[in-house]
């Protein structure tokens, strides 16, 4: 999977899962897309979230979520002697 966070306060989502399935479990597809737009309409974030290949809905549904994670967690994190990851340089 692979996710782009941008911390620019102009909340947008564009999440292509490709999931075929109704359900996980009890869990309706629609809510996995869902809960990924809100986060981003509610942080103020812009999110391009992608799972680019795979056959089975769960794995591609958790693999969203972890490549998001490790996304926020680098557009959060300081890059060195007061460097951020900016091209305007502030968050």
């Amino acid at each position: 999977a692979r996710s782009v966070v941008d911390i620019s306060g102009r909340p947008f989502a564009r999440v292509e899962l490709g999931l075929v399935r109704d359900t996980i479990g009890t869990l309706a597809c629609e809510n996995i897309t869902h809960v990924l737009s809100s986060f981003a309409t509610a942080a103020r974030l812009t999110f391009h979230v992608d799972v680019l290949t795979g056959s089975n809905d769960h794995h591609k549904a958790e693999a969203a979520f972890k490549a998001t994670a490790l996304a926020l967690r680098d557009a959060v994190a300081r890059t060195g002697a007061g460097g951020i990851p900016s091209t305007k340089g502030t968050l």
